[in-house]
């Protein structure tokens, strides 16, 4: 079975920063293609970042200049990087990334931004 471990989530005050973690399972690579994705009740999963295996990323327009999604050079491990956290970015986050073909996902961390 291969799920990542997310880590990193908590509680910030608007314009506070967090790091989101992702480690892979028994340190395999599976971030060549990666992604994280959030959600809030009621809505569906939004794509936030993505890593292409050439590390070309792509952002949500709602966070562009303000998060940052990297990778170890060993494919296993992700991260986001996020500053400037607003109100809205309050969300459970969940990383992505494949193995044989498959999707794989984070169990969710909660980010909590309010005053």
């Amino acid at each position: 079975q291969v799920q990542p471990v997310e880590s990193g989530g908590g509680s910030v005050h608007p314009g506070g920063s967090l790091r989101l973690s992702c480690a892979a399972s028994g340190r395999i690579s599976i971030f060549s293609y990666a992604a994280w994705y959030r959600q809030t009740p009621g809505q569906e999963r939004e794509m936030v970042a993505t890593m292409s295996p050439g590390g070309t990323t792509d952002y949500a327009e709602s966070v562009k200049g303000r998060f940052t999604i990297s990778r170890d050079k060993a494919f296993n491990t992700l991260y986001l990087q996020m500053n400037g956290l607003e109100a809205e970015d309050t969300a459970i986050y969940y990383c992505m990334g494949r193995y044989y073909g498959r999707n794989v996902w984070g169990q969710g961390t909660q980010v909590t931004v309010s005053s």
